[in-house]
Formats: C-alpha cells, structure tokens, sequence
C-alpha cells in the first residue's frame, strides 16, 4: 500500500467511524457546538489539507477533481472562524472550562467546584488540531486572553502524541509553540514566552525569527529584574458596544431574578380571546411574565406542523443577520445568526399567523403598518447582544418606511433547544427561556411614543441545539385606535 492510499484508507476510516458512531443520530449530533465545530472543520479544512497533500499527489487528479466540484457546497473559511469564534463565546458568557470543552464537557466553576452546566447525548473531545484552529482564530484577532487559553490545551495534545503531524491537519507543535510564545509576550509573561521559544527551536533550531525572539526576550529580562508579570490574571478583550455586558451573561447563566406569580398577584395565566370570535372556541394560554416592561408569553401559539413549514420555507432565503448602522444596515459581531423575511403571500400559514397576531393583539398588520416576518436561525453561538428593537436616532433606516417607529414586538419559537438562547430583559433583571412553539410578546413604546428603557433585551448563545424565531415588528401608525394615547403625557 502505497503512502498515499494509506492517507485516504485512514481518513476514510476516520470518516466514516464518526459517521457511525456520531452522527448515526444527526439533529442529535449537531444540537452539541464541539460536534458541530468538528464537522464544519473536516469539511472545510481537513478534507481540503488531504486532497492538497504532498501524499496525495500521484494520481490523485480524479480525486481532486470530485473535490472540486463539491467545493461550492462545502463550509467556507468564514464559517469555519465563525464556529470558532462561536466555542470562545459559549465560554465566555457561561463562564466555560476550557478544558472541559476540549475533554466534550460544559463545565463550570461553582463556589470553588467544577460543575457540569449539561450534559449532551451526543459529544466527542477536540484534538489539538481543532484547539490550534481556535487559538490560532483568536490571535489574529490580537485577541490573547483566548488564544493563551485554547493554545496551551492544542500544545498539551500535540506533546501527548509526540508531536506526530498528519496530512489533514492545519497545525502542528511547532505551530502551536511559536503562537503560543507570542501570546504570552502580548500578555505580559516574558520568561514564559522565552521557554516556549526554546522548546520550539529544539524542534526548528535553524527558526531564524524564533532565534531573534530568544535573544530579545533575553535582553529583556537580564534588563530589569522582573519584566514580565507571571502573576498577570489575563483579561477578556474590552467591548466598545456592550456597557451591560456582566449583567447580559449573568441573566444567560442564571436567567435572573425571575418573576414569580405567587409572590405578585398582578402577574397571572389565563386563557385569553381579547374579545375575538375566533378565539372562542380555542382560546390561547396566556402568561403575563412581567408588567413592567410589559411582556407576555402566549404557550403553543403555533403548532408543531405550522413552525416547520416556516422554518422549510425560510430555509432557501437565509442569509446573515444585520442591523442598523447609521443611515443603512451593517453586518455586526454582536449579531450572529442568518434570516430571511416572508410576505404573507409566500404561503397560507404566514397569513394564518398574521391573523392570530391581529386577533391577539388588536394590531393592525396591514402593509405598510408591519414589517414583513422575519425568521432568525442561530448557529454555533448564535446570539444577539442586548439592543432595543425600536429606533433610538432618528437616522435610522426603520424610519424610511414612513410608517413610524417599531410599537410592539411578537417574537415566535419555532423550535426548542437543549440549553442557552434565553431571552433576556436586562434592566428588567430577568430572562425567559425558550419555550417550543410559544410567542412571546412586548411593547417597545411607552403611550406617549417615547422609547421603553426597560425593553433593552438580548438573545443568550445557544449552548446545544438549533435555535429558530420568527419576529413580527409593527409600527405606530395604524394603531391610533388599537392603542391610544393616555391622558397622561408621561405615560
């Protein structure tokens, strides 16, 4: 058996024992992050360092061929550092192990204990290969605090297996150290940076670059008596955007002060018609979760069968989520998921929906008076940071519809996930977990047309599952007489 036939033999074997083993259960296997993480890797990065080997050369050309056919259809880099970047949010807004991660495990820490945050059917451990990938994600990001953390465990692995390198993988020991070296540099540790640097060039002593490394971090510690600071306690990178950050992954985690009907008798379920003839015979269960912001939880406001469809035919339409930036809409780090928006002419369950909201809600739904639905799928990591759904300037591009600002929120779960995806009332001090086939509910004015505070909201990561929505915003004019002014001009 020739070396190359031997590189495919492996990696199909390889292959196909996960195929077996993994993903026999596919919506399973996915729901969990690492296995996700893992798949998306093979499929963009490893699949392509094999066809592309020095190993695979001699007739290999049928092979890279087939390849290249596929390639269109395959994830892209950009979903590859996506996923990435996706495992270092998980960790940081559920206080994460790292460690845990890399063995398949969501761990925390909890009054000085390591506690399992879940416990997923289906998981498997990250290689050192898929660490790098990650490390390697954050350090070009000049973000260290992460890259230190996820390059030690990818230097760990490759020093257990003795720094083998096989063809599908992007990285290797020598990779790792040199990485690694200069991350603890960037962070302060100059004697630790200068060891890694040693033992990277007992494996690469001719590393011209690592020698000039070597003999700066020398200088600078025979310079000062303590250059470095080995006691430094690495810190996550500043957010520009996000002033409320603690208090968002606090309410992810512990989902906040929840209200509790019994201690406010104000709060209530009932079965609800608001009046309407087609909600007499089959009234919706309503939970009125909060009164101030005003939020209610509608319980199997759509059926099982009707989220499908709109899940199936929001499926070919997706494309990356954006936001109001200025005048026009932007791509944004604090956004990561894809939508796509339905006309209730794409099929009779969005008109079917429309007519429930309005019979729920008295809104008028007419165009132009409501946007169009949009359906959201969150990914690896998928979230929303904490943000108002109504316009705060003036420039916005909501206001281009001329029809107002956004008066109300519906915001529909189209699915359930396993753990994460909360949504989360920051000011408000609480957070509502996803509830399958459930809408939610809010008044983003107050009656006087001013903005609610105590709307600002966020949608938590998703930890293990596929997280689907579909929001319906409504506008202020049209709804003069569904929902008057008060009296009171402060109300």
């Amino acid at each position: 058996m020739t070396s190359k036939d031997a590189l495919f033999f492996r990696f199909y074997a390889k292959v196909s024992d996960l195929h077996n083993n993994v993903y026999s259960g596919l919506e399973t296997a996915m729901a969990n992050p690492l296995v996700a993480f893992t798949l998306i890797k093979r499929l963009q990065s490893e699949w392509m360092n094999v066809v592309y080997s020095n190993e695979a050369k001699e007739n290999a050309q049928a092979f890279r061929a087939g390849y290249e056919e596929e390639e269109g259809n395959l994830p892209k880099f950009e979903d590859l550092q996506g996923a990435a970047k996706g495992l270092m949010r998980l960790q940081d807004v559920y206080a994460l192990r790292v460690d845990g991660l890399v063995n398949g495990h969501f761990q925390t820490v909890t009054d000085g204990n390591i506690v399992d945050i879940y416990r997923p059917a289906v998981s498997m451990p990250l290689s050192g290969d898929d660490c790098f990938l990650v490390g390697k994600v954050a350090y070009e990001l000049e973000d260290y605090y992460h890259s230190v953390q996820w390059l030690e465990e990818a230097a760990r692995l490759f020093r257990e297996t003795g720094g083998e390198w096989i063809p599908e993988n992007e990285g290797t020991l020598e990779d790792t150290l040199d990485h690694l070296a200069f991350s603890h540099f960037k962070a302060g540790n100059v004697s630790y940076a200068l060891s890694l640097s040693q033992e990277l060039l007992r494996h690469d002593p001719s590393n011209r670059r690592v020698l000039r490394n070597v003999e700066k971090y020398e200088k600078l510690l025979d310079a000062s008596p303590s250059p470095d600071r080995p006691d430094i306690v690495l810190q996550r990178p500043n957010s520009t955007y996000l002033r409320t950050r603690n208090t968002y992954e606090w309410l992810c985690q512990t989902q906040g002060s929840q209200p509790k009907h019994y201690e406010n008798p104000r709060l209530f379920c009932d079965y609800f018609t608001n009046g309407s003839p087609s909600l007499l015979l089959q009234p919706m269960r309503r939970e009125v979760v909060s009164l101030q912001p005003y939020v209610v939880l509608y319980h199997n406001f759509v059926t099982s069968a009707e989220a499908e469809s709109i899940r199936h035919l929001a499926q070919p339409w997706l494309r990356r989520s954006v936001v109001a930036s200025g005048e026009k809409q932007a791509t944004a780090e604090y956004r990561i998921s894809k939508s796509a928006w339905l006309k209730e002419t794409a099929h009779p369950v969005v008109w079917k929906l429309d007519q429930r909201i309005t019979a729920l809600t008295s809104l008028n739904l007419q165009q132009p008076y409501a946007e169009y639905l949009q359906v959201v799928n969150y990914g690896i990591g998928g979230h929303y940071e904490p943000h108002f759904d109504h316009a705060t300037s003036a420039s916005s591009p909501l206001y281009k519809l001329k029809t107002g600002n956004r008066v109300a929120t519906f915001m529909i779960y189209l699915s359930s996930v396993e753990a994460g995806g909360s949504t989360a009332f920051i000011y408000a001090n609480f957070s509502v977990p996803i509830v399958e086939n459930a809408a939610l509910f809010w008044w983003n004015l107050h009656r006087n047309g001013q903005g609610n505070g105590d709307t600002l909201h966020a949608g938590c990561p998703v930890l293990v599952g596929d997280k689907w929505v579909a929001n319906k915003w409504v506008h202020e004019h049209g709804q003069e007489f569904q929902r008057r002014c008060s009296p009171n001009p402060e109300e």
